[in-house]
């Protein structure tokens, strides 16, 4: 008779698959013998909408897919995507996963979905999935306890991943610094916020109160990177005014604007090794791994009162926003309180293996647990 299954490797459709957070959920060291082997993400149908960040609506995140592949995983973990699913869909889902005695492993990333100004819909879709999952994940402790307190189930804590590997490099910081040196002075100190692509949580609104505060310190510059899409006049996701705002604050003096395409992996490194603090200038929501990628390369962060992004780190600073905006007196506390301070060390690279490899013993374990309960 065979041994059990506890020998063989966990299938899992993991959705997706091919993301940061989920690739540096495996182990670093190679055993010889995978222990969990996560589905690639299936190809969607030909015509199917993408964005140019390369992301598409899962194709694992339909009744369909279950029913036709059911023998080719063990169970399903879900990470993200699926914000273009309603809730009779997931509902069909999560039926489908039972008929199969698949379990269901969901990590909670976003209480509240940055990609959406109405929370509602999300909240709908989390009323599926956070009591239907055999096993919740989240990622602070702030999170537990809200998820406790809306939907009275209990959700494991373990921290984000580190965002960068560096394989055998010795520290991230001797990386900062050797990039620092050979980019951009360490002085003046260098203050960044990063408006992206403008998805919605994203406001532009602290440039004023932000500005006005690094004017005040005179070792201080402001820097401020968008995405080039809204500030192109011949691309659907311009945006004049904002556009307008941006060149005449740089012809002013009041920040150096810096438009690009998507950074890769080694350019949001750089860019952030740069910095001395990462201002987020979030209005809502609930967890950031840009965030950890910037305590991965030692720049510190400042980080709104909104969610649980304050929790994910005990070196970050914390400012207020009101009904009015950003509360200029504590961004300017927050800022002044991190630049006084020494960079971050930035762990070392061993230290990334071990945590790396602890988060992937864990997950390993639930999905066996589950497996023999099942």
């Amino acid at each position: 008779m065979k041994s059990p299954q506890i020998r063989d490797a966990v299938k899992v459709a993991s959705v997706p698959c091919n993301q940061v957070y989920i690739r540096h959920l495996e182990e670093v060291a190679d055993t010889g013998h995978a222990q969990v082997l996560r589905l690639p993400d299936p190809l969607p149908e030909e015509g199917a909408r993408s964005i140019e960040s390369g992301w598409w609506p899962p194709v694992m995140l339909t009744p369909q897919w279950i029913r036709t592949n059911h023998d080719a995983f063990d169970l399903m973990h879900i990470h993200f995507g699926f914000d273009a699913a309603d809730p009779a869909r997931l509902r069909s889902l999560v039926a489908e996963l039972r008929l199969h005695e698949k379990p269901l492993v969901y990590t909670v990333h976003d209480l509240v979905n940055p990609h959406q100004p109405d929370p509602a819909a999300h909240r709908l879709l989390l009323d599926v999935l956070i009591p239907h999952a055999d096993k919740l994940i989240t990622l602070t402790a702030g999170a537990a306890r809200e998820i406790h307190e809306r939907w009275g189930v209990d959700a494991l804590v373990m921290p984000h991943p580190k965002v960068f590997d560096l394989g055998s490099k010795k520290s991230i910081r001797a990386e900062r610094r050797s990039c620092v040196t050979d980019a951009v002075p360490r002085r003046p100190q260098r203050i960044g916020v990063h408006l992206k692509g403008l998805r919605p949580n994203i406001d532009p609104a602290i440039l004023d109160p932000l500005s006005r505060v690094v004017a005040r310190m005179p070792e201080a510059v402001l820097q401020v990177n968008i995405h080039a899409q809204p500030l192109d006049p011949g691309h659907p996701e311009y945006h004049p005014v904002l556009a307008h705002k941006l060149h005449a604050g740089a012809a002013a003096g009041l920040w150096e604007l810096e438009a690009h395409n998507y950074f890769s992996e080694s350019e949001l490194f750089s860019y952030l090794a740069s910095l001395d603090v990462n201002v987020l200038p979030y209005r809502f929501g609930t967890h950031s791994g840009w965030l950890e990628a910037a305590l991965d390369v030692g720049t510190h962060v400042a980080v709104p009162d909104c969610g649980h992004y304050a929790e994910q780190d005990s070196s970050i600073a914390q400012f207020r926003l009101t009904e009015d905006g950003v509360d200029e007196d504590s961004l300017e506390k927050a800022l002044l309180g991190l630049l006084d301070r020494e960079g971050l060390a930035g762990p070392e690279a061993s230290g990334r293996r071990s945590q790396r490899n602890h988060l992937a013993k864990i997950h390993r374990q639930i999905y066996r647990t589950l497996l023999d309960r099942s």
